[in-house]
């Protein structure tokens, strides 16, 4: 069966057709970048209740485990893409018999599979050249083989990680001895082992890449974690040399490439000293993004589509020396809106973006921006307002003010966004 591209089906010079599976906060924003394009727009929504439902106006509701909810969605769409990695990969295989699939399964396999994006990028000598590495890592399934591997070069703690499945930080454990690793055995889950990375800070790249192969690449930005989920991210990563910086865009744009995507490739980093540690890849919008919808030419969910219909990509240049995305994680009080009003009132340069989600405590639930000049203001006056808006106070536990303090050292408890949206 002969594939449909994009502008190829039904009448001449109608709109194209994109269809995301996934109805969660990437497919909201990118509904609002598709406004702007003039393509329509769908969403496979698990129910209609999810964040881009209420926001989209053509939405299946369906389960993208199931073949025939993805097939059938599918055939209504001249690109198909994601905002999660979890669709089974032989219904991708199926899916790409019916239309475009963007980014394909031979590319998104590495997404999914933590081993085999360890072992084709530890593979690459262009990710070598550039100074960067995957950490020491192998597979293993049992207690015996965890020890060997711990005793086989730095010791504990070591990082377990399920091969696939995981995000927001779960799926990822660091086990301080061979006690907590039996623990994480006993889930009977496929894992891998890697090294305890001690970094001085996170970095993230996010690249973007056609079917044509014209690749763009955004500044490189700073992220920070907290109880395995990004709580900031600063754009620019601030004090980065131009040596590093310049080494983490060409190895972005080169992953996307080397693998073959299309769309968006998210890279989240461990930057020891001046060699890059690779962590995570993720092939769509992604958090380490966000700033871009209000301090950047083109916005990542603009960008997404412009890539996966393969139209000339837009400007990633910032439109400001700096900016710092907070997330708004739920609080105690679910009445956001309430709040929103005194967040305008006191800071009227902040950028706010609810998600309409369900509110649960520690849960994204949306995000604000602030762009400028002077970074240390920028997270000041962001935490403020995304503090007040999960709880109704300025740093109420001094949680934030924990996060907010910190910009290197020791890994997170749960890898970075892991690779969650």
């Amino acid at each position: 069966m002969s594939v449909a591209q994009p502008g190829e089906a039904g009448e001449p010079g109608r709109p194209p057709v994109v269809g995301m599976v996934g109805g969660g906060q990437l497919a909201r924003m990118t509904a609002q970048a598709a406004i702007g394009l003039g393509i329509e727009f769908r969403v496979l929504a698990d129910t209609a209740l999810d964040s881009a439902a209420q926001v989209s106006a053509c939405v299946q509701v369906g389960d993208y485990r199931a073949a025939r909810d993805m097939l059938a969605f599918g055939a209504g769409c001249d690109v198909v893409t994601f905002d999660h990695e979890h669709v089974p990969g032989e219904h991708l295989t199926a899916l790409e018999r019916v239309t475009a699939v963007r980014p394909g399964s031979p590319a998104l396999r590495f997404a999914q599979d933590k081993l085999a994006m360890r072992d084709r990028l530890s593979a690459l000598e262009q990710v070598k050249a550039l100074g960067a590495r995957c950490p020491r890592y192998r597979p293993v399934s049992s207690l015996p083989e965890v020890i060997r591997f711990a005793a086989g070069g730095g010791g504990w703690p070591v990082v377990l990680k399920a091969t696939s499945g995981g995000y927001d930080g779960r799926g990822v454990w660091i086990c301080a001895d061979a006690s907590a690793a039996a623990d994480v055995i006993a889930h009977g889950v496929d894992l891998i082992a890697e090294e305890y990375v001690a970094f001085d800070r996170e970095l993230a790249v996010l690249a973007a890449r056609s079917p044509k192969g014209q690749g763009a690449v955004y500044p490189v930005v700073q992220t920070i974690q907290a109880g395995g989920i990004c709580r900031e991210v600063i754009a620019p990563a601030p004090g980065l040399g131009p040596g590093l910086a310049v080494r983490a865009q060409r190895l972005g744009l080169t992953i996307a490439a080397e693998l073959e995507v299309t769309g968006l490739l998210a890279v989240e980093l461990f930057a020891v000293e001046d060699e890059l540690v690779i962590n995570e890849l993720a092939m769509r919008p992604h958090n380490c993004g966000h700033w871009t919808i209000d301090a950047a030419t083109t916005s990542q969910f603009e960008q997404h589509l412009r890539a996966v219909l393969d139209l000339p990509l837009g400007a990633p240049a910032a439109t400001s020396p700096a900016s710092v995305m907070v997330n708004v994680l739920g609080g105690a009080d679910p009445d956001l809106y309430s709040r929103l009003v005194h967040v305008m009132a006191a800071d009227a340069g902040v950028k706010v973006h609810l998600y309409g989600k369900a509110v649960r405590s520690g849960r994204k639930v949306g995000h604000v921006t602030v762009a400028g000049d002077d970074v240390a203001e920028l997270r000041d006056r962001a935490w403020r307002a995304a503090d007040y808006l999960s709880h109704g106070a300025e740093e109420p536990d001094g949680t934030a003010g924990g996060a907010r303090a910190r910009t290197g050292g020791a890994r997170a408890p749960a890898g970075g966004e892991g690779s969650g949206p």
